[in-house]
């Protein structure tokens, strides 16, 4: 017998047809980039889900694990109006040990014209009617009602001898992060404070601690998520998200192979992003750069950069993900966005951009923290997160190939006699195998230069184990085009047409 049958056994005598079915040769199926959302429930809200990785098919049952206002259903929201089809999964984080955000806006009056006052809170606006000869505490009664009339947003608020005092629905250093401006769009959009009142407005602050990162990492297990996004991006967070990303016993390791990209976030000065940027060096995180009058908190600004990069991404994993919009979000003033010099400071220093054009906040470049090798001596390899789905795709697309055909073959040497239609196969069979693969690839525009990496391709059987074939794949990833240099040389008249 010649042929590799699975199951239907060589001395079988019952009379008379037998078949068996076999898949091996047949599959083209594409792998799911799963989308993986981490973010922090309300205060006193314990949903059965708390900690648990969870799949989350709609906006109400987001809101119903984190509560309404939550980092986590803000996230969800953002998330979704970028990328309404993919298949988000939650992970639902308790606050841990700290305390809340609070604020306050101290209005003085009384009013001597009506008109509307018009708060943002994490960008979203509240406005608050005022009657002429509204004293202090009536409007800021009645600011705290309309601040408190709108369950989406992250604070509640109380009001009393005309000062509101607004504290976040969750514990945590981020509550800080909740920015509250008066009047955001100006008077062009008919956003002023009515004649008579005073408004000062004291920052959000107090807010400390943040979840377990230990525990919340261990909820992961081995499952496999493509596009993870974290609100924390301090040191100590990003920190442990190296040792879990990494390459040599975590997501990214040779034992594990579960691959995936954290999208991160962070406000700051030009100074203090290229401050926190020269503190990291890890290929497996991208952290978004935030002007600090940006008015979104930085779980929504990293929820929106995941989403567009993972609807990029899933489309086709060699393509830029630039120009994308950022749908939903406000960018900073005009006045305070950063500008071109200061955005290519930001990404020498291995902290994404995002820029306003066309009406929209869109992504820029969503490079990584790496910049050095292990000597120190910079290193453009692990520059944009795009080259590391554009790895994970690869790898991936071979093991799914290499398994589904050869996953219960035996092994021998080139030349061996053996009839057709045996299970067996030989290194040149297996390096004939990487070889149309990777012209696949190619003809799917992931990688180019077939004819090199075939030239440069080995495989061979390990000289010590005789049931292993090891391999040297040399793929040649395909680029994006980043910068268009055109040289303008002008004539004010040539001389053949004088």
């Amino acid at each position: 017998m010649s042929i590799s049958f699975n199951d239907i056994p060589s001395n079988a005598r019952v009379p008379l047809f037998y078949a068996e079915v076999d898949n091996s040769m047949a599959n083209s199926g594409g792998t799911t980039l799963r989308r993986l959302i981490i973010g922090q429930v309300n205060d006193g809200q314990v949903p059965e889900e708390l900690g648990k990785l969870t799949l989350v098919s709609s906006q109400s049952l987001a809101n119903a694990i984190g509560g309404q206002g939550s980092m986590l259903a803000a996230m969800y929201a953002a998330h979704r109006l970028s990328d309404p089809f993919g298949e988000v999964w939650c992970l639902p984080l308790p606050k841990g040990v700290g305390a809340a955000a609070a604020g306050t806006v101290t209005i003085t009056g009384p009013a001597t014209a009506s008109g509307l006052l018009s708060l943002y809170i994490a960008g979203t606006r509240v406005q608050a009617a005022v009657v002429a000869a509204d004293v202090a505490a009536t409007v800021a009664t009645a600011l705290a009602a309309a601040i408190n009339a709108n369950p989406d947003l992250p604070v509640t608020a109380s009001a009393a001898a005309g000062v509101v005092t607004v504290t976040a629905k969750f514990a945590g250093v981020l509550g800080n992060d909740i920015r509250m401006v008066l009047n955001f769009l100006g008077r062009d959009a008919g956003e002023s404070i009515p004649a008579g009142l005073g408004i000062v407005i004291t920052a959000m602050a107090g807010g400390a601690g943040a979840p377990d990162m230990a525990a919340a990492t261990a909820a992961l297990g081995d499952e496999e998520f493509e596009f993870i996004t974290l609100p924390w991006s301090d040191t100590a967070t990003l920190d442990v998200w190296q040792v879990v990303m990494g390459d040599s016993s975590g997501r990214w390791s040779w034992i594990k192979q579960l691959y995936g990209h954290v999208y991160s976030a962070k406000r700051g000065t030009l100074g203090a992003l290229v401050a926190a940027g020269q503190l990291r060096n890890d290929q497996h995180v991208t952290v978004v750069g935030m002007e600090t009058t940006a008015p979104s908190p930085v779980w929504v600004e990293a929820a929106a950069y995941a989403a567009r990069t993972a609807v990029f991404i899933s489309a086709d994993p060699a393509r830029p993900t630039q120009t994308g919009e950022l749908t939903g979000l406000r960018p900073a003033p005009a006045s305070d966005r950063f500008t071109k010099m200061e955005r290519q400071s930001l990404l020498g220093y291995g902290i994404a951009t995002r820029t306003y054009e066309g009406g929209a906040l869109r992504t820029e470049r969503a490079v990584t923290t790496y910049q050095k090798n292990a000597y120190g001596q910079p290193d453009d390899s692990y520059l944009d997160s795009e080259t590391m789905h554009q790895t994970a795709h690869i790898v991936r697309y071979l093991r799914s190939r290499i398994t589904s055909k050869y996953g219960r073959h035996k092994l021998a040497n080139d030349g061996t006699r053996f009839g057709a239609g045996q299970a067996i196969v030989t290194p040149s069979v297996i390096r004939a195998e990487l070889i149309a693969a990777y012209y696949e690839l190619e003809q799917a525009g992931i990688v180019e230069n077939a004819d090199l990496f075939a030239k440069n391709l080995i495989v061979e059987r390990n000289a010590s184990n005789p049931n292993r074939l090891d391999v040297l794949f040399p793929p040649d990833y395909v680029n994006q085009l980043r910068v268009f240099a055109l040289l303008n040389q002008f004539r004010l008249q040539y001389p053949a047409a004088a």
